[in-house]
Parts: structure tokens; sequence; C-alpha cells
């Protein structure tokens, strides 16, 4: 409950009753979440998470999306960047296509073919590429590992992530293409930018502001996909 300042005024900081049965780290969440503005903005603006405005951000200032592309959003639940890229791309009038995958049910959203299926299956590169309808120009992926509280775990975890997901873009990326993916600040995710610069012509760390100021999330910007090495070359 909010409670009022010696001028009379509200004070905006909220607290939460400690529930017998939720943790300590539950608690913080909900304190986050509950003092976030970007959380309360997110609802007035009708966005489905506060992720959107990372993205946006992202957008606003490297151009990722442009009309009429084919994105792919990995790990798309709750949908918040697929609503981004939908709009940007023009989808719900028929310019461009968006194709959300996950593991969990996504709630329907106009602009976005939502599919409930492992990025890793062997087959689900096929699949978005058949409901794109062609390769794609961009790869998003906010997804993160469930977290131990073990910091240097959770980091390996959330660059194998990301490394995986960067393979899984090698294989759906059109010549030119764009990937975006989430990292957390800690060494070895300068290892993942050296891996996407034999790929990608211009690759960059990027801090949204909407990303909290005590996180130490930061997102891999690739962009000018070179294209995948032929048939041949793999063999050799």
């Amino acid at each position: 409950m909010s409670k009022t300042t010696g001028t009379g005024q509200r004070s905006l900081k909220q607290r939460l009753k400690t529930a017998k049965k939720r943790t300590l780290s539950s608690q913080r969440w909900l304190e986050r979440q509950l003092n976030d503005p970007f959380v309360a903005k997110a609802k007035s603006e009708g966005y489905r998470s506060r992720a959107a405005y990372k993205l946006l951000e992202m957008n606003d200032k490297f151009k990722l999306f442009k009309p009429g592309q084919r994105v792919v959003d990995l790990g798309a639940a709750p949908g918040g960047w697929s609503q981004i890229a939908a709009r940007e791309v023009g989808s719900k009038q028929g310019k461009g296509r968006v194709v959300g995958i996950d593991l969990l049910e996504i709630e329907p959203m106009p602009g976005v073919d939502f599919i409930q299926l492992d990025f890793l299956d062997d087959k689900a590169p096929d699949i978005l590429i058949e409901m794109l309808g062609g390769p794609a120009d961009v790869v998003m992926s906010d997804m993160a590992a469930n977290t131990t509280g073990h910091k240097k775990t959770d980091h390996l975890r959330i660059i194998g992530l990301a490394e995986t997901a960067v393979h899984f873009a090698r294989q759906i990326l059109a010549p030119g293409g764009a990937f975006v993916a989430k990292v957390f600040q800690g060494g070895t995710e300068n290892d993942l930018l050296n891996d996407l610069k034999r790929d990608f012509s211009v690759v960059r760390h990027v801090k949204p502001a909407a990303s909290r100021a005590d996180s130490s999330e930061l997102y891999v910007l690739a962009t000018g996909f070179r294209g995948r090495p032929d048939k041949d070359q793999d063999e050799e």
C-alpha cells in the first residue's frame, strides 16, 4: 500500500506484505513489477509486456524493421515483441509476416501467427519458413533461461540459449537479415559477439533504457547477414 508523505502527497513506491508461501525472490520480483513505470506504461498503452519498449528503442535507433519483412520471434510468449514487429512490418495489413514460436500457448494476436513448438525441434526451421512464405529477414529472441541464483551458472545458461538461437537464425535468415537476442554481462558474451562477426556485417551490444538499471541484461544486435555457406563448403 502506498503511504502519505509529509507534504501530503502519496509516495509512489509500494511494498507488498510478505506472504508465508512467497519466496524472497518472488517477493522482490512482485515489488519491482508493482513499482516499475514501464509495467504501468505497457498496461496503459496496450502492450503485452514491458519488454515491448526495449524492442521499440532498438528499432528507433537501429531501424531493425521495414514494411513487408518476414520476422520470427523465438520464445515469443506473451507476445510483446511480436506485437511491435507486426506493427512495424505491416503484417496486419498483409505487407509482411510475423511468426512467434514458444513452448507455451499464446493468446492470438492480429498480424501474428503463433505456433506452440520447441524451436529446437528438427522440423522447426522448415515449418517456420513455410509459415513465413520464405526465409526470415529478422530473427529475434528475448528468451531467458530459468535462473538458479548462482550468477556464473545463470550467465552460462543465458549465453548457451543465445548461442542456440544464433545457430537457428543461421538456418532460416535471408542474406542481409538481422538477429537480436538477450544476453547478460559476464565475460563470455564477447565470445558470442566474435562468433557473430563471422556471419554478420555489423555486431553490437545494446542496453535499452527500458532494461532495469540494476540488471546485467544486454542485447546483442547483428545486422547484414552474409548468408550460409553453400552445401559443398559445409561438407568440406
